[in-house]
């Protein structure tokens, strides 16, 4: 049994768009969630596993949040602040892919904020482009049953496809035994896009993360190609591409 209260999500994340031409790809996954408490008890344990260093499976700081290798929980609390959020000393836990042999791309990953009662508070949903930008959407909880729902405007370009006039619908599960994360992408006229993933919660400790990484020794690289390998599939489809008139580093917006 691990000690941790961070584990692995075991499963596999699916696309389906609607219009303006009907496309569909699926591909197996695996994701760390990781109670930022623990990162360093995490590469003490695992031998294979580093913290801010170089190894077979790895996570940096400076993938997430202010993306400068700064502490992330307290740029998550700062944030929290701002949003007039308190957790009272309580649990920050991060949705994330490690890096594989130092590398990692991450299109979308989630900041679960707990207070000390473990109630969840705020969640976090941090999106990132092929363009090494970011945007992160901030929103208080509103946690009834297991069920998160959430609802803002698209305020942040992420695929050349898809018109930057519509909005996002999340509904997700409370991480326990498994995890459901699904976005909804509208615009005017109705759906676009669903994105969703699946995963099956596994202990985290050594053997069960060498099992994940041998199932997916090239996970992130996979990611990767299969992001510009189903571009290239929409292009010959004919869909029209969206210019990027905004670049930005790293924005984030508080949301209702």
């Amino acid at each position: 049994m691990s000690n941790f209260s961070s584990c692995i999500y075991s499963g596999s994340v699916i696309h389906k768009r609607f219009k303006p031409k009907k496309h569909f790809f699926s591909y197996k996954t695996f994701s760390l969630l990781i109670n930022l408490n623990e990162i360093e008890d995490l590469q003490r344990k695992i031998n294979f596993f580093s913290y801010n260093k170089f190894n077979i499976l790895s996570f940096y700081n400076m993938d997430h949040g202010p993306r400068d290798g700064s502490s992330l929980t307290k740029w998550v609390k700062k944030n929290l602040i701002k949003a007039k959020i308190n957790i009272n000393g309580g649990t920050i836990k991060l949705l994330c892919f490690p890096r594989f042999f130092g590398y990692v791309f991450n299109p979308l990953s989630i900041f679960y904020c707990y207070d000390k009662n473990e109630k969840l508070k705020a969640v976090l949903y941090e999106v990132k482009n092929t363009f090494n930008e970011q945007h992160t959407y901030l929103f208080k909880s509103k946690l009834s049953s297991n069920l998160i729902l959430h609802k803002c405007n698209k305020k942040f370009y992420v695929s050349p496809f898809i018109e930057m006039k519509t909005f996002y619908n999340f509904r997700l599960s409370k991480p326990g035994n498994n995890i459901d994360i699904l976005i909804k992408q509208n615009d005017s006229s109705g759906p676009l896009l669903i994105a969703r993933q699946l995963g099956k919660k596994i202990n985290l400790n050594s053997k069960n993360l060498l099992y994940q990484f041998l199932k997916h020794p090239f996970m992130s690289f996979k990611i990767i190609f299969a992001i510009h390998f189903e571009a290239f599939r929409l292009w010959t489809k004919g869909i029209k591409l969206v210019k990027r008139n905004v670049k930005i580093r790293n924005n984030l917006s508080l949301e209702k």
